[in-house]
Protein backbone atom coordinates (compact mmCIF):
# COMPACT_ATOMS: atom_id res chain seq x y z
CA UNK A 1 0.00 0.00 0.00
CA UNK A 2 1.66 3.40 -1.10
CA UNK A 3 2.27 6.17 1.65
CA UNK A 4 0.19 8.78 2.34
CA UNK A 5 1.42 12.31 1.52
CA UNK A 6 1.88 13.22 4.79
CA UNK A 7 3.88 9.84 5.96
CA UNK A 8 5.92 10.07 2.86
CA UNK A 9 6.61 14.02 3.48
CA UNK A 10 7.66 13.28 7.15
CA UNK A 11 9.66 10.06 6.23
CA UNK A 12 11.64 12.07 3.97
CA UNK A 13 12.07 14.97 6.55
CA UNK A 14 13.64 11.97 8.93
CA UNK A 15 15.61 10.31 6.25
CA UNK A 16 13.40 7.38 6.92
CA UNK A 17 12.96 5.89 3.54
CA UNK A 18 10.25 7.93 1.79
CA UNK A 19 8.68 6.91 -2.10
CA UNK A 20 9.05 10.22 -3.69
CA UNK A 21 10.48 13.17 -3.64
CA UNK A 22 8.08 16.01 -2.04
CA UNK A 23 7.43 18.71 -4.74
CA UNK A 24 5.21 21.65 -4.25
CA UNK A 25 5.00 24.59 -7.05
CA UNK A 26 3.81 28.25 -6.20
CA UNK A 27 3.00 30.89 -8.15
CA UNK A 28 3.21 34.52 -7.69
CA UNK A 29 0.42 36.81 -8.81
CA UNK A 30 2.68 39.08 -10.53
CA UNK A 31 2.81 35.72 -13.20
CA UNK A 32 -0.50 34.91 -12.76
CA UNK A 33 -1.10 38.34 -14.13
CA UNK A 34 1.42 37.97 -16.65
CA UNK A 35 0.95 34.62 -18.41
CA UNK A 36 -3.29 34.58 -17.32
CA UNK A 37 -4.85 31.63 -19.61
CA UNK A 38 -1.32 30.21 -20.82
CA UNK A 39 -0.52 29.44 -17.25
CA UNK A 40 -4.08 27.56 -16.81
CA UNK A 41 -3.44 25.32 -19.69
CA UNK A 42 -0.34 24.44 -18.52
CA UNK A 43 -1.48 23.84 -14.39
CA UNK A 44 -4.52 21.66 -16.33
CA UNK A 45 -2.03 19.21 -17.70
CA UNK A 46 -0.26 18.47 -14.42
CA UNK A 47 -3.04 17.59 -11.95
CA UNK A 48 -0.20 15.29 -10.46
CA UNK A 49 0.22 18.31 -8.56
CA UNK A 50 -2.46 20.47 -8.96
CA UNK A 51 -5.42 18.25 -8.43
CA UNK A 52 -9.05 19.20 -8.90
CA UNK A 53 -7.53 22.46 -11.15
CA UNK A 54 -9.85 24.19 -13.20
CA UNK A 55 -9.65 26.82 -16.03
CA UNK A 56 -11.42 29.52 -15.99
CA UNK A 57 -11.83 30.67 -12.63
CA UNK A 58 -9.80 33.43 -11.97
CA UNK A 59 -11.04 36.75 -12.99
CA UNK A 60 -7.91 38.90 -13.77
CA UNK A 61 -9.64 41.80 -14.31
CA UNK A 62 -10.80 42.31 -10.85
CA UNK A 63 -8.19 40.79 -8.84
CA UNK A 64 -6.44 41.77 -5.48
CA UNK A 65 -2.46 41.52 -5.31
CA UNK A 66 -2.92 42.16 -1.34
CA UNK A 67 -1.53 44.37 1.34
CA UNK A 68 2.03 45.62 0.49
CA UNK A 69 1.49 43.74 -3.42
CA UNK A 70 0.01 46.86 -5.31
CA UNK A 71 2.14 48.47 -7.08
CA UNK A 72 1.98 52.44 -6.63
CA UNK A 73 -0.45 51.78 -2.78
CA UNK A 74 1.81 52.18 0.48
CA UNK A 75 0.24 50.00 3.02
CA UNK A 76 1.20 50.68 6.95
CA UNK A 77 1.43 47.21 8.61
CA UNK A 78 0.54 46.07 12.24
CA UNK A 79 3.97 47.31 13.27
CA UNK A 80 4.29 50.86 11.98
CA UNK A 81 5.92 49.86 8.77
CA UNK A 82 5.63 51.39 5.16
CA UNK A 83 5.15 49.09 2.78
CA UNK A 84 5.28 49.93 -1.37
CA UNK A 85 5.31 47.76 -4.07
CA UNK A 86 6.58 48.30 -7.48
CA UNK A 87 5.03 45.72 -9.42
CA UNK A 88 1.15 44.30 -8.81
CA UNK A 89 1.64 40.83 -7.43
CA UNK A 90 5.06 41.09 -6.32
CA UNK A 91 5.93 41.91 -2.28
CA UNK A 92 7.42 45.77 -1.88
CA UNK A 93 9.94 46.79 0.52
CA UNK A 94 9.61 49.16 3.96
CA UNK A 95 10.18 52.61 2.94
CA UNK A 96 9.10 54.56 6.14
CA UNK A 97 10.60 53.13 9.58
CA UNK A 98 9.02 53.36 12.81
CA UNK A 99 12.03 52.77 14.91
CA UNK A 100 14.66 54.99 12.53
CA UNK A 101 15.61 56.82 15.90
CA UNK A 102 15.81 54.67 18.83
CA UNK A 103 13.87 56.95 20.99
CA UNK A 104 10.66 55.86 19.26
CA UNK A 105 11.15 52.56 20.92
CA UNK A 106 9.88 53.84 24.46
CA UNK A 107 6.26 54.63 23.48
CA UNK A 108 6.41 52.19 20.53
CA UNK A 109 5.04 48.82 21.20
CA UNK A 110 4.16 45.45 18.69
CA UNK A 111 1.32 44.18 17.75
CA UNK A 112 -0.94 41.45 19.80
CA UNK A 113 -0.14 38.20 17.79
CA UNK A 114 -3.03 36.18 19.73
CA UNK A 115 -5.21 39.49 17.72
CA UNK A 116 -3.27 40.62 14.48
CA UNK A 117 -1.12 39.57 12.58
CA UNK A 118 1.07 41.57 9.87
CA UNK A 119 -1.27 42.89 7.94
CA UNK A 120 -4.49 42.00 9.10
CA UNK A 121 -6.81 40.19 11.78
CA UNK A 122 -5.67 36.66 13.24
CA UNK A 123 -8.54 33.93 13.81
CA UNK A 124 -6.87 31.44 15.81
CA UNK A 125 -10.08 29.33 16.48
CA UNK A 126 -9.94 29.55 12.50
CA UNK A 127 -6.72 27.69 12.56
CA UNK A 128 -7.07 25.00 14.95
CA UNK A 129 -10.18 24.56 13.58
CA UNK A 130 -8.45 24.05 9.73
CA UNK A 131 -5.28 21.75 11.75
CA UNK A 132 -7.53 19.65 13.55
CA UNK A 133 -9.81 18.87 10.33
CA UNK A 134 -6.29 18.54 8.20
CA UNK A 135 -5.59 15.74 10.92
CA UNK A 136 -8.40 14.11 10.61
CA UNK A 137 -8.38 13.93 6.69
CA UNK A 138 -4.98 12.72 7.23
CA UNK A 139 -3.27 15.35 5.58
CA UNK A 140 0.24 16.95 6.65
CA UNK A 141 -0.14 20.14 9.19
CA UNK A 142 1.64 23.19 9.51
CA UNK A 143 2.45 26.29 11.63
CA UNK A 144 4.94 29.12 11.13
CA UNK A 145 5.93 32.38 11.41
CA UNK A 146 5.90 35.40 9.37
CA UNK A 147 8.35 35.78 7.09
CA UNK A 148 11.21 38.18 8.28
CA UNK A 149 10.37 37.14 11.33
CA UNK A 150 13.32 38.25 13.45
CA UNK A 151 16.62 39.40 11.98
CA UNK A 152 14.44 41.19 8.65
CA UNK A 153 11.79 42.38 10.99
CA UNK A 154 15.22 44.24 12.59
CA UNK A 155 15.69 46.27 9.13
CA UNK A 156 12.14 46.80 9.22
CA UNK A 157 11.76 48.69 11.59
CA UNK A 158 15.24 49.97 12.06
CA UNK A 159 16.15 50.41 8.63
CA UNK A 160 18.85 48.52 6.76
CA UNK A 161 21.83 50.86 7.78
CA UNK A 162 20.78 51.72 10.87
CA UNK A 163 20.49 47.69 11.66
CA UNK A 164 24.23 47.46 10.23
CA UNK A 165 25.63 49.94 12.88
CA UNK A 166 23.64 48.53 15.67
CA UNK A 167 24.84 45.23 15.11
CA UNK A 168 28.85 46.70 14.05
CA UNK A 169 28.76 49.18 17.61
CA UNK A 170 26.40 46.89 19.51
CA UNK A 171 24.07 49.63 20.29
CA UNK A 172 22.66 48.92 23.94
CA UNK A 173 18.67 48.48 22.90
CA UNK A 174 19.23 46.52 20.36
CA UNK A 175 19.04 43.72 22.48
CA UNK A 176 16.12 44.99 24.47
CA UNK A 177 14.29 45.20 20.54
CA UNK A 178 15.37 42.11 20.06
CA UNK A 179 14.15 40.28 23.18
CA UNK A 180 10.82 41.99 22.73
CA UNK A 181 10.77 40.60 18.74
CA UNK A 182 11.40 37.24 20.41
CA UNK A 183 9.13 37.31 23.32
CA UNK A 184 6.24 38.27 20.22
CA UNK A 185 7.38 35.32 18.42
CA UNK A 186 7.11 32.39 21.01
CA UNK A 187 3.23 33.64 21.29
CA UNK A 188 3.10 32.40 17.87
CA UNK A 189 5.00 29.52 18.24
CA UNK A 190 3.46 27.87 21.16
CA UNK A 191 0.18 28.72 19.14
CA UNK A 192 1.30 26.17 16.96
CA UNK A 193 2.85 23.81 19.06
CA UNK A 194 -0.03 23.60 20.92
CA UNK A 195 -1.85 22.46 18.34
CA UNK A 196 0.41 19.51 17.59
CA UNK A 197 1.27 20.72 13.96
CA UNK A 198 3.62 18.27 12.03
CA UNK A 199 5.96 20.97 10.68
CA UNK A 200 6.61 24.57 12.16
CA UNK A 201 7.71 26.88 9.10
CA UNK A 202 10.06 29.61 9.51
CA UNK A 203 11.53 32.14 7.48
CA UNK A 204 13.64 35.48 6.46
CA UNK A 205 16.24 36.26 3.62
CA UNK A 206 19.80 36.35 5.24
CA UNK A 207 21.54 36.50 2.00
CA UNK A 208 22.99 38.32 -0.61
CA UNK A 209 24.10 36.73 -4.00
CA UNK A 210 27.56 36.11 -3.16
CA UNK A 211 27.56 36.18 0.66
CA UNK A 212 25.19 36.09 3.98
CA UNK A 213 24.40 39.66 4.81
CA UNK A 214 25.80 39.25 8.38
CA UNK A 215 28.49 36.75 9.12
CA UNK A 216 28.64 33.79 11.32
CA UNK A 217 30.25 35.67 14.03
CA UNK A 218 27.39 38.67 14.42
CA UNK A 219 24.60 35.69 13.94
CA UNK A 220 25.85 33.92 16.64
CA UNK A 221 26.39 36.96 18.86
CA UNK A 222 22.49 38.52 17.83
CA UNK A 223 20.28 35.76 16.55
CA UNK A 224 21.20 32.44 17.08
CA UNK A 225 19.71 32.64 20.65
CA UNK A 226 16.37 34.06 19.07
CA UNK A 227 16.20 31.27 17.10
CA UNK A 228 17.62 28.54 19.62
CA UNK A 229 14.29 29.86 22.02
CA UNK A 230 12.01 29.82 19.17
CA UNK A 231 12.99 26.15 18.17
CA UNK A 232 12.88 24.70 21.71
CA UNK A 233 9.15 24.43 22.03
CA UNK A 234 9.08 22.47 18.72
CA UNK A 235 12.19 20.44 19.49
CA UNK A 236 10.74 19.36 22.68
CA UNK A 237 7.79 17.98 21.23
CA UNK A 238 9.46 16.41 17.88
CA UNK A 239 8.06 18.78 15.37
CA UNK A 240 10.90 19.55 12.49
CA UNK A 241 11.56 22.88 11.82
CA UNK A 242 12.27 24.01 8.27
CA UNK A 243 14.25 27.63 7.72
CA UNK A 244 14.06 29.43 4.76
CA UNK A 245 16.55 32.17 3.45
CA UNK A 246 16.77 33.20 0.29
CA UNK A 247 20.38 33.86 -0.88
CA UNK A 248 23.70 32.77 -0.20
CA UNK A 249 23.88 31.11 3.49
CA UNK A 250 26.42 28.51 3.27
CA UNK A 251 28.58 30.22 5.76
CA UNK A 252 25.39 30.11 8.52
CA UNK A 253 25.26 26.18 7.98
CA UNK A 254 26.72 25.50 11.04
CA UNK A 255 24.93 28.02 13.33
CA UNK A 256 20.99 26.78 12.33
CA UNK A 257 22.68 23.22 12.87
CA UNK A 258 23.48 24.60 16.40
CA UNK A 259 20.02 26.27 16.84
CA UNK A 260 17.59 23.71 15.87
CA UNK A 261 16.49 23.61 12.63
CA UNK A 262 16.04 20.52 10.76
CA UNK A 263 15.01 20.97 7.08
CA UNK A 264 16.75 24.17 5.09
CA UNK A 265 15.95 25.85 2.22
CA UNK A 266 18.56 27.20 0.12
CA UNK A 267 18.44 28.65 -3.09
CA UNK A 268 20.17 25.93 -5.63
CA UNK A 269 22.47 27.63 -7.84
CA UNK A 270 23.30 30.84 -5.42
CA UNK A 271 24.44 28.32 -2.95
CA UNK A 272 25.96 25.79 -5.75
CA UNK A 273 24.44 22.26 -5.75
CA UNK A 274 27.91 20.60 -5.45
CA UNK A 275 28.33 23.00 -2.16
CA UNK A 276 25.01 21.33 -1.08
CA UNK A 277 25.62 18.17 -1.84
CA UNK A 278 29.05 18.39 -0.12
CA UNK A 279 28.46 20.60 2.81
CA UNK A 280 24.59 20.39 3.45
CA UNK A 281 23.65 16.75 2.41
CA UNK A 282 22.81 14.39 5.13
CA UNK A 283 23.31 16.66 8.31
CA UNK A 284 19.71 18.79 6.99
CA UNK A 285 16.96 17.57 4.97
CA UNK A 286 17.31 19.82 2.12
CA UNK A 287 13.97 21.45 0.80
CA UNK A 288 15.53 22.69 -2.30
CA UNK A 289 14.29 26.30 -3.96
CA UNK A 290 14.76 25.79 -7.67
CA UNK A 291 16.31 28.45 -9.65
CA UNK A 292 14.51 31.43 -10.50
CA UNK A 293 16.97 33.67 -11.89
CA UNK A 294 18.67 32.11 -14.71
CA UNK A 295 17.25 28.49 -15.79
CA UNK A 296 13.72 28.79 -15.24
CA UNK A 297 13.08 32.29 -17.10
CA UNK A 298 15.47 31.91 -19.82
CA UNK A 299 16.54 28.66 -20.10
CA UNK A 300 15.64 26.07 -22.96
CA UNK A 301 13.27 23.23 -21.86
CA UNK A 302 16.04 21.14 -22.16
CA UNK A 303 17.84 22.85 -19.34
CA UNK A 304 15.62 23.07 -17.23
CA UNK A 305 14.91 18.83 -17.21
CA UNK A 306 18.72 18.71 -17.08
CA UNK A 307 18.69 20.99 -13.86
CA UNK A 308 15.67 18.82 -11.62
CA UNK A 309 17.98 15.46 -12.84
CA UNK A 310 20.91 16.90 -11.56
CA UNK A 311 19.37 18.00 -8.20
CA UNK A 312 17.46 14.84 -7.47
CA UNK A 313 20.87 13.10 -8.62
CA UNK A 314 22.97 14.68 -6.51
CA UNK A 315 20.78 15.94 -3.63
CA UNK A 316 18.59 12.96 -3.61
CA UNK A 317 19.04 9.38 -1.77
CA UNK A 318 16.64 6.28 -1.20
CA UNK A 319 17.13 7.44 2.66
CA UNK A 320 15.47 11.01 1.52
CA UNK A 321 16.01 14.07 2.92
CA UNK A 322 15.60 16.08 -0.47
CA UNK A 323 12.38 17.70 -1.48
CA UNK A 324 12.14 20.27 -4.03
CA UNK A 325 9.64 23.70 -4.01
CA UNK A 326 9.85 26.50 -6.83
CA UNK A 327 8.28 29.93 -6.84
CA UNK A 328 7.32 31.44 -9.92
CA UNK A 329 7.81 34.78 -11.02
CA UNK A 330 8.11 37.02 -14.26
CA UNK A 331 9.51 36.68 -16.43
CA UNK A 332 8.95 33.30 -16.45
CA UNK A 333 7.19 32.02 -19.64
CA UNK A 334 4.50 28.92 -19.57
CA UNK A 335 6.44 26.96 -21.85
CA UNK A 336 8.99 26.82 -18.83
CA UNK A 337 6.87 25.92 -16.53
CA UNK A 338 5.16 23.29 -18.32
CA UNK A 339 8.44 21.69 -18.40
CA UNK A 340 9.71 22.45 -14.82
CA UNK A 341 6.96 20.77 -13.71
CA UNK A 342 7.17 17.65 -16.77
CA UNK A 343 10.48 17.18 -15.09
CA UNK A 344 9.43 17.29 -11.63
CA UNK A 345 7.33 14.25 -12.61
CA UNK A 346 9.59 12.14 -13.95
CA UNK A 347 12.15 12.39 -11.63
CA UNK A 348 9.90 12.51 -8.28
CA UNK A 349 10.52 8.94 -7.92
CA UNK A 350 13.66 8.63 -9.97
CA UNK A 351 15.81 6.85 -6.02
CA UNK A 352 13.03 4.40 -5.96
CA UNK A 353 11.84 2.76 -8.89
CA UNK A 354 15.19 1.43 -10.45
CA UNK A 355 16.79 4.09 -12.10
CA UNK A 356 19.27 5.43 -9.38
CA UNK A 357 22.31 3.03 -9.28
CA UNK A 358 22.77 0.32 -6.40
Amino acid sequence: MPLSDRENYLRNARFQGPEWVPMNVSISGASWNQLREGLEDVLVRHPWLFPGFEKGKRDYDHWDPGPAHRAGKRFTDAWGCVWEAAIDGLEGVVVEHPLADWEALDSWRPPDPLLTADRGPVDWAGARGNVARAREAGALTSGGLPHGFLFMRLTYLRGFENMMLDFATGHPRLQELIDLLVDQNMTIVNQWVDMGVDVMNIGEDLGTQTSSIIGPHTFRRWIRPGYEKLIAPCAERGIPVALHSDGYIMDLMDEFRIAGVNIINPQDLCNGIDALAREVKGHFCIRLDIDRQTVLPFGSREDVRALIEEEVRKLGSRQGGLEMICGIYPPTPAENVDALLEAMRDFRTYWWDGRAPV
